[in-house]
Order: structure tokens, then C-alpha cells, then sequence
């Protein structure tokens, strides 16, 4: 028989009995899906985690107050208890750096913002003109912060976009006054629509003046501070200046992290790229389970078609060839299943990103190599038993028994 015949006669075998043949399929399909939707999830967490650092600003460096030797959090950081704070002085001092281009100092809190009848409940960024650079966000109408003294406390503010319209609605903000907490802050800029990153809704946000978020908030402290380096080539330089700078103007004490973007980048790649391996391979343990499925049901068909193997051996028939007409069997079984699971896999992903677009889910190609591979090598090996059980009946017992 030539390999033509051998798959007609393995997809005729397949054919006689359907039930058999599409509950193996599907729990080899099911395998598949599995492994494409969870790695392509996974891969998606990944994209998502990356592109909300890519959008905070490039080539940047990130000075938080207190000290964690590990990449945690200190529970201290957690509690807001920090050996030292930072100030608005020790951001400013950064500058003194060749490497470093601008600072974007950072301070945090929420207040309820009042326009006529209308209040809500928002957080309040406190920072500088430099922000808007640093952080690659964008204007869309109106005036950023003023540049000048950092230590200006104006009264003046720019409201994100869902605030400005829930405020204002189609009426022009710019040059209005609204109050924040007790004081009263002249509108001088509206933000584009931005979205969420790294979980914050820049769209929902008022930034006003950084001394004017301490006074407003009681607070001298800063949140954390933004650092820009000149290049990409500077950020280690940048990191190295920083700390040496404030461990100098904090005593000789290391009492700050600084962290870069492509290094909390690369720890959360690698996180992720293990997480996806992981649920990857969870998922591949059902392709397993098909495979045994295949066996079983593959020795239960020795037994039914003795009657069958037996006259072919005695037609002539050597034991190579009724071996692969089960391996025929078990490849025709575990590709059709394989592909129907990777369609069924790559329309359950187009779902998941219908239903959760801000999601980049999209199966890696190795993960979708992978699970083909897997569920082509589960259904041989398993079929490997059978085929030499098959392969080794004897022809006159056979007939006999049949």
C-alpha cells in the first residue's frame, strides 16, 4: 500500500464509526484552544503591562522616597512611613547632573472639586510645566502649568477632559474658577483625551502647581520625582548621579530607590513571559488527556477489528504496514482536532479582545507551534501501543477468535 492508500484506508476506518471519531477530536481540539487563549492571554497581560510603561515617557528614570534593597515594597512605603522624605529642593538638586535633562517632581492626594452646583471627588496631581514633556501628554486646549519658580504656588489648574466635561459640559472652562477643597484655582488648560495608564485615569485628574498641592494638602513631602535623561545612552549615568546627589544632601544616607523604566520593564517582561509559559504548559496537560483517550480507544479498535487486521496479514500484509495504518489513524485524528482547536482557539482570542479591548490579546507563535506540535506528538506516541499490539497479532488465531 502506498501512503495514498494508507490514508484512505485510515480515514475510511475513521469514517465507519463518527462518534468515536469526533468525541477524540474534540478532546483533542479542546486541548489546543486551551493552550492558544490562556498563552494569548498571557501574552496579552504582557503587551498591556509594556505599552502603560512605553506611555509614561522614555528614557526615564523614577526616584521614590524610602529604601527597598529588593524590587518590592517596603511595608513602610505601604504605611507612608519613610526614613526621609523627599522635597521639592532635593528634586530641583537632580538638575545639577550633566546626564539629567528635566525633572517632573510628583505629589499626590485627592479633594473634591466644586463648579457652581456641580462637585466630585479627584485626585489632585501636584507638579511643575516640565510634566507635560516628561510624561508625553498633550494639551487640548488652554495652557500647561506655568514654567518659572517651582516654588510659586499660583492658583491655577488644568483639568482632564471627562472633568472638564462633566464640570462644563460644551461651555468653555478656560479662564473659569473652580474650588478645590478651600481654595479656588483659575482654569487654565483642559488635557486630551488620554485613557488609563498603569491604572491611573489621566482623563479624571486636576494638576495644578506643586506648592499649591502641599499647601492645599498640609504637606511638604513629595510623592515620588519623574527624571528624564538626555538619552538613552545617560539613564545608567542619570541613576548613578541621582542617588549619589541626594545620598549627599541626605547625610550620607541611601535612604531613596531609583529605578529606571527598562528595568522595571524587564522585570515585569520576564514575570509575565514565565506566566504565560506557566498556564501554558496547565493547559497543554489536557492535550495529554487526549492523547490517552486516543490510546484507549485505539486498543478498544484493536480488539473490535481483529477480524479485519487478521485477514490483511494473511492477504500478505507485512507488520510495518498495519502499524501505520494506525499511525495514519492517529495522525489524521490529531490534525484535524489540531486544527479545529486552533480556530476554535484564535476565535475565542478575537472574543476576549471584542469583549476587553484595551487588551492586546494575541497568542504568541510559539505557543500556537507548541500546542500543534504537542497534539501531533501526544496522538503518535500514544498510538505507538496499539499499532504494535495490532502489528503483532497472528493472523490464524485472528480469524479463529473472530
Amino acid at each position: 500500500m502506498n501512503l495514498s492508500d494508507t490514508l484512505l484506508f485510515a480515514s475510511g476506518s475513521l469514517r465507519g464509526s463518527r462518534t468515536r471519531t469526533l468525541l477524540m477530536i474534540l478532546a483533542m481540539s479542546i486541548g489546543v484552544a486551551s493552550v492558544v487563549i490562556l498563552t494569548g492571554l498571557g501574552e496579552g497581560a504582557r503587551r498591556y503591562v509594556v505599552g502603560q510603561f512605553s506611555s509614561l515617557g522614555t528614557n526615564l528614570v523614577i526616584v521614590l522616597p524610602g529604601r527597598t534593597e529588593t524590587a518590592g515594597i517596603g511595608p513602610g512605603m505601604l504605611l507612608g512611613q519613610i526614613p526621609r522624605e523627599l522635597t521639592l529642593d532635593d528634586a530641583q538638586a537632580l538638575l545639577r547632573s550633566r546626564a539629567i535633562g528635566r525633572i517632573a517632581p510628583l505629589t499626590l492626594g485627592s479633594s473634591q472639586i466644586s463648579q457652581g452646583a456641580l462637585n466630585r471627588e479627584v485626585v489632585v496631581l501636584g507638579s511643575t510645566s516640565d510634566l507635560l514633556e516628561v510624561r508625553h501628554m498633550s494639551l487640548a486646549l488652554g495652557q500647561f502649568l506655568p514654567a518659572g519658580d517651582v516654588h510659586s504656588s499660583e492658583s491655577v489648574c488644568v483639568l482632564g477632559a471627562k472633568i472638564k466635561h462633566e464640570l462644563f459640559g460644551q461651555q468653555q472652562a478656560v479662564g473659569a474658577w473652580v474650588r478645590l477643597g478651600d481654595r479656588r484655582f483659575r482654569v487654565v488648560g483642559v488635557m486630551a483625551n488620554q485613557g488609563e495608564s498603569m491604572g491611573f485615569n489621566t482623563d479624571e485628574i486636576v494638576i495644578v502647581p506643586v506648592v499649591s498641592a502641599h499647601m492645599l494638602f498640609n504637606t511638604s513631602g513629595l510623592f515620588r520625582v519623574l527624571v528624564e535623561a538626555k538619552s538613552r545612552d545617560t539613564i545608567e549615568q542619570a541613576k548613578h548621579d541621582a542617588e549619589e546627589i541626594l545620598m549627599r544632601r541626605h547625610s550620607g544616607e541611601r535612604d531613596v530607590t531609583v529605578i529606571t523604566q527598562d528595568a522595571v520593564l524587564a522585570t515585569f517582561d520576564r514575570i509575565l513571559r514565565a506566566l504565560t509559559l506557566a498556564v501554558g504548559g496547565i493547559a497543554s496537560i489536557s492535550l495529554a488527556v487526549a492523547g490517552i483517550l486516543i490510546m484507549n480507544v485505539m486498543l478498544i479498535a484493536v480488539t473490535q477489528r481483529i477480524k479485519e487486521i487478521g485477514l490483511l496479514k494473511a492477504l500478505g500484509a507485512p507488520a510495518a504496514q498495519i502499524r501505520n495504518l494506525f499511525f495514519a489513524e492517529a495522525i489524521l485524528l490529531s490534525s484535524i482536532g489540531s486544527v479545529t482547536g486552533l480556530i476554535l482557539g484564535e476565535a475565542g482570542v478575537l472574543v476576549i479582545g471584542k469583549i476587553y479591548p484595551s487588551l492586546p490579546v494575541a497568542a504568541p507563535w510559539w505557543a500556537v507551534l507548541a500546542a500543534l506540535g504537542t497534539a501531533l506528538g501526544t496522538g503518535i506516541m500514544f498510538s505507538v501501543w496499539p499499532a504494535r499490539r495490532a502489528a503483532q497479532l497472528d493472523p490464524v488465531m485472528a480469524l479463529a477468535r473472530s
